[in-house]
């Protein structure tokens, strides 16, 4: 793209001269204008708008300088290229301390032009790259801020948020949650005709209407769950007004969809006044859409008559979570998880809940073992194609099943390297204390704050070996050390390696050796 340039000079030979000799095109820029002086060139240059401005420093009406002190504070991207005579120090000098581009001294010849054009189009261009790349950067800083934001409200609705992480991180997104009532708003986008093809354009334009209308109330916060799910949680200082602003906006979301082939599903879950309540408001808002599509379909099966059937007891999923093993899932699932799951596949919004609730329930148990929800779904974004896939109950397992094994794989490869920890402590107590007759299982489990019997469980099973077992060969191979290195007799090395009685010591190495302490000293001599 062609670069703008805009001409001044008095001197109409020399304004002619530059005007057509130079090859404005070919060092990247478009001739677009010329005045005879500053007076008459700023109203031109204001309209025009180049990028660059050319200006001889002495003319009359306005100077050079008058002119380039006007541009810099009107249009201060325009790069100034003054041009001055041998006796114009002064201006030229006041013209620098401007801030002018490049200076150039009379006579100006067609090539000095076009090399100071040339180093005026590279520097735009690494200007204009660098503010490409500073807007891309605050756009992906903004994508990320709407990223971490619809993960907190998500997280805020599902109900894995007490209300002090709640107003925590939600000081840190520069989100003002604090207020005296919430309700959540549950709005579903479906065609107003069953029978065309979903649209996804259509819902996409659905989307953003409703986003602009919630935006302009500070006191709304929107969740899209999905393209067919949108989620309005509201604060305020009394119901009276978190009722009247509901209704208000429901309704502005109404009118511009009155032509669309679209048509809007909204239920309303109960006032809460706790931050940790609004994922109860967001069930009842999800049984309210159900029984309102139920009572449209006229199929009262479908209707659902408690709330509380779509809690899933966390309590039992985290116990499930800390102590089970995996040939008790069924079980398991049977009892806490079956019951809802059927009534979560009568409704792809309460089916979705469950899901999630379940997936975040157990992202809790293992970020609080130190990993993170990555660790157990590595793609997280095709939760929502998961969802998508579920139609039974038996998918609703499966799926689960997955999730949670990964977690008790992560449980058990957690304690795992606890206990190696443990071992390693253990094993740097006996390599001290080996010498002491006295040392014993139970010194050793207290030292590793383990009763004797999980430790002797443990550490056979991290080991290979028994504690005696282990104990047994450190003792034996200092005496191989000793027996070989010193000339010290069997009953003073039986005492330095922690045996009290030399002929235990001696039954206890040719056991282990199948030689006696003095064979073994002979056989190396």
């Amino acid at each position: 793209m062609a670069y703008k340039v805009f001409f001044v000079e008095d001197e109409i030979v020399t304004r002619e001269g530059i005007r057509d000799n130079v090859d404005w095109r070919g060092n990247g820029f478009e001739f677009c204008g010329e005045a005879p002086d500053g007076e008459m060139a700023l109203p031109l240059v204001q309209a025009i708008r180049p990028d660059v401005l050319i200006t001889d420093l002495k003319m009359p009406f306005m100077d050079g300088l008058q002119l380039t002190r006007i541009i810099r504070e009107r249009m201060p991207w325009i790069k100034v290229i003054v041009l001055s005579g041998h006796d114009e120090f002064e201006y030229a000098q006041k013209a620098i301390n401007l801030g002018v581009t490049e200076y150039l001294l009379k006579p100006v010849t067609v090539q000095d032009l076009h090399n100071v054009l040339r180093k005026v189009a590279a520097q735009i261009d690494e200007e204009r790259k660098e503010q490409e790349n500073l807007r891309n950067l605050r756009a992906q800083l903004q994508e990320h801020r709407a990223a971490r934001i619809e993960k907190f409200l998500r997280k805020l609705v599902m109900g894995a948020l007490s209300s002090p992480e709640a107003i925590e991180q939600s000081e840190a997104l520069g989100i003002d949650l604090v207020a005296r009532c919430y309700l959540v708003t549950v709005i579903k986008i479906e065609r107003s005709d069953p029978a065309l093809p979903f649209d996804y354009r259509e819902c996409e334009q659905v989307q953003h209407i409703i986003a602009d209308l919630a935006a302009k109330n500070p006191d709304v916060f929107l969740l899209e769950k999905d393209l067919q799910e949108i989620v309005l949680i509201m604060k305020g200082n009394t119901l009276e007004y978190l009722l009247e602003e509901n209704e208000l906006l429901l309704n502005q979301i109404q009118q511009p969809l009155q032509t669309s082939r679209s048509k809007l599903t909204s239920a309303v879950g109960a006032p809460k006044q706790r931050l940790a309540d609004l994922s109860q408001s967001y069930i009842e808002a999800l049984v309210n859409i159900q029984n309102t599509a139920a009572t449209s379909a006229i199929d009262p099966s479908a209707r659902i008559d408690n709330a509380e059937l779509l809690k899933i007891d966390k309590s039992a999923v985290e116990h499930y979570l800390r102590c089970g093993v995996k040939a008790d899932f069924d079980q398991f699932f049977d009892t806490h998880i079956r019951p809802i799951g059927e009534t979560a596949c009568k409704s792809s919004l309460i089916k979705n809940y469950i899901f999630i609730n379940l997936v975040l329930a157990t992202a809790k148990f293992v970020s609080e073992l130190g990993g993170s929800i990555d660790q157990i779904i590595p793609d997280l974004n095709r939760i929502g194609e998961i969802l998508a896939g579920i139609k039974t109950v038996e998918q609703i397992q499966a799926q689960a099943q997955e999730i949670i094994f990964a977690a008790l794989a992560f449980r058990d490869s957690q304690s795992t390297k606890q206990y190696a920890g443990m071992i390693r402590q253990a094993q740097t107590f006996i390599a001290r204390q080996y010498v002491n007759a006295d040392l014993s299982l139970n010194q050793v489990a207290a030292q590793v704050g383990l009763s004797p019997c999980h430790f002797s469980a443990v550490f056979s099973q991290e080991t290979g070996t028994t504690f005696k077992e282990y104990l047994t060969e450190i003792r034996i191979k200092k005496a191989k050390e000793l027996l070989r290195t010193t000339s010290l007799r069997s009953s003073e090395i039986s005492e330095q390696i922690g045996y009290n009685d030399p002929h235990y010591f001696s039954y206890v190495f040719r056991k282990s050796t199948r030689l006696s302490p003095k064979e073994f000293r002979l056989q190396v001599q």
